[in-house]
């Protein structure tokens, strides 16, 4: 599985630390409040609302440099659509390499 990483936000912040700490610290507050908004919609199946939580979640994967992962996630999201949880899996594993990352920055 690839790592994430801050090259993306690095890049944006173009050396301003203040900005490079804003970002990081959106993802810090918004990805955890994502991740359980997806579980919650998973809880409940409610198929639409899993498709926007995995939307919102997607571009925080894209941000932290994940390119495959953004890859599966788009797939997942667009399975959702046909009410299929094909994906579920990879995507989970996805959130949880994240959330162990933001752990760490």
């Amino acid at each position: 599985m690839e790592k994430p990483n801050l090259n993306y936000i690095e890049e944006l912040a173009r050396g301003d630390k203040t900005i490079k700490k804003t970002l990081i610290d959106v993802i810090k507050n918004e990805f955890p409040e994502e991740k359980q908004d997806y579980y919650n919609s998973l809880e409940q199946q409610a198929f639409k609302k899993i498709e926007e939580n995995v939307h919102r979640l997607k571009h925080k994967i894209s941000i932290l440099g994940l390119e495959k992962s953004y890859e599966i996630a788009n797939e997942f999201e667009h399975n959702l659509r046909e009410h299929s949880l094909k994906k579920q899996k990879d995507f989970e594993e996805i959130l949880a390499v994240i959330s162990e990352y933001i752990e760490t920055i």
